[in-house]
């Protein structure tokens, strides 16, 4: 895996809800934990755009809800700036279920993924419609 360009800002605290954007049967899901983050004594984890993260299903259909998954955030609403200068920001925050190595649960992605996910996930990019 390479790095990103630009200074990626972390948007989304452990407990955020999040909207899925895949046909898992999974509708909105909350931040657990972000493995590989190391921050600071008595700060909470917190993930951005490309992250993985693990999550719990709070509302879906009745299969999927209260089940513990893996998840790559590609959408926040918190502006990031990006290596050309440019600012992006999102009008929700959005996650897609993924298998630990990356690749997707569901066969379609509805809405835009951020180029930064697109580029650290190649499942996701082949997955997605619209890549901004």
């Amino acid at each position: 895996m390479k790095g990103l360009p630009g200074k990626q800002k972390r948007g989304l605290p452990t407990g955020s809800r999040l909207l899925c954007i895949d046909n898992t049967g999974a509708k909105v899901i909350s931040v657990i934990a972000v493995p590989k983050y190391h921050g600071t004594r008595r700060r909470y984890p917190t993930a951005g755009i490309g992250d993985l993260i693990i999550a719990s299903v709070k509302k879906g259909t009745p299969e999927m809800r209260r089940q513990v998954v893996n998840a790559v955030i590609v959408r926040q609403r918190r502006p990031f700036r990006r290596a050309d200068g440019t600012i992006v920001q999102f009008e929700d925050n959005a996650a897609v279920i993924t298998t630990e190595t990356g690749e997707t649960k569901g066969t379609d992605i509805k809405g835009p993924v951020a180029r930064e996910a697109a580029e650290r996930w190649p499942r996701i990019a082949a997955t997605a419609s619209m890549i901004i």
